[in-house]
């Protein structure tokens, strides 16, 4: 399979599931969507508007950002999602937005955080205690990272739901503190919440495989430091995080959101290599220990992705191959001391 097109490598990333559909029967109501216009934002909205359509019940699927893209927000506004431009750490501009049953918060900064802390720390922590605050009678969906986990031995198959959280930088500490606010609410108010610790998604147009892939076909040194990864199709994290509303509980479902498999960077490298005909370069050496998460729980609630590693890795090179356009935003999965 491959995508001619970026229009239909969206449709595919917003296509939803059966067992989606089966979740938001229960889960009835609008769905807002906050921080919507980040990297998943825009794939996760027209989803729910999809699977809403699909069920032909007359919900909207409100999307709240700042929308600095014109472009975006009209691509939103086209498959009929309603588009409310707002400053998410503007207190009464978050009590104007609408009332919605359901949340899906995605809003948070992760790059910049070395030379803006500050910043990343009133992203990420306070912009959700308005939220959690406005939002107490709702359902919530918060997306988190695997980040908060410390790096844990490559064979020992990743870091579980109920490990205690060892973040490293401010990064992956602000992203603590934001899962802390969700759970306070949770706790003290009774607002039902879901935390997603996602590690990583993949599009065609950005992620882990697609940095791998770009420096193997520019003949760029591919860095083994942090040498295995998790990676899971995006269209799979957005159905499940929207599946997620189910789930929300309190105290907080928390739930790891990746691939099952521990794959070696080496081992990618290698395979893109034959299929965009490059020999890769390679530089440092594997560490024992990696950012890996263990899925038994999400698989366990969700099902095994749809979207094989495999079938990533092919679609991913086809893409480049064929001059695909690009996000141009690395994950910086090679990054062990949590500095972005």
């Amino acid at each position: 399979m491959s995508f001619a097109s970026e229009a239909e490598l969206e449709d595919a990333l917003s296509a939803p599931s059966s067992a989606l559909l089966d979740a938001l029967r229960t889960t009835p109501g609008d769905i807002l969507v906050l921080g919507a216009a980040g990297k998943m934002g825009p794939t996760l909205a027209r989803m729910a508007r999809r699977a809403i359509d699909a069920l032909g019940l007359h919900h909207n699927v409100i999307a709240a950002a700042r929308f600095t893209s014109a472009k975006a927000e009209h691509a939103l506004r086209e498959a009929g999602i309603e588009t409310v431009k707002c400053d998410l750490l503007d207190r009464r501009a978050v009590a104007a937005l609408p009332d919605a049953p359901n949340v899906i918060f995605m809003a948070g900064q992760k790059f910049g955080t070395s030379g803006a802390p500050s910043a990343t720390w009133a992203q990420n922590v306070v912009l959700p205690s308005i939220a959690a605050e406005r939002y107490a009678s709702s359902r919530i969906v918060a997306f988190s990272t695997g980040n908060v986990y410390a790096l844990s031995a490559v064979s020992g198959g990743g870091s579980r739901e109920s490990d205690a959280p060892v973040p490293v930088g401010e990064y992956a500490m602000s992203c603590l503190g934001r899962e802390r606010v969700f759970e306070d609410a949770s706790l003290r108010r009774g607002t039902p919440v879901a935390i997603v610790r996602l590690n990583y998604a993949v599009d065609l147009r950005y992620g882990v495989l697609v940095d791998i892939a770009s420096r193997v076909l520019r003949g760029e040194a591919v860095d083994l430091g942090m040498g295995h990864v998790n990676v899971i199709w995006q269209g799979d994290a957005n159905d499940w995080a929207l599946r997620c509303l189910a789930h929300a509980s309190s105290p907080p479902f928390v739930v790891n959101v990746t691939g099952r498999e521990t794959l070696a960077v080496r081992d990618l490298a290698t395979r893109f290599g034959a299929l965009l005909d490059r020999a890769p370069v390679f530089t440092g050496s594997e560490a024992s220990d990696a950012l890996l998460s263990n899925t038994s729980l999400a698989h366990t609630t969700f099902g095994a992705p749809s979207v094989s590693t495999d079938a990533l890795i092919e679609w991913v090179a086809s893409w480049l191959r064929d001059g695909g356009p690009l996000l141009g935003k690395p994950t910086h999965f090679e990054e062990r001391t949590g500095a972005f």
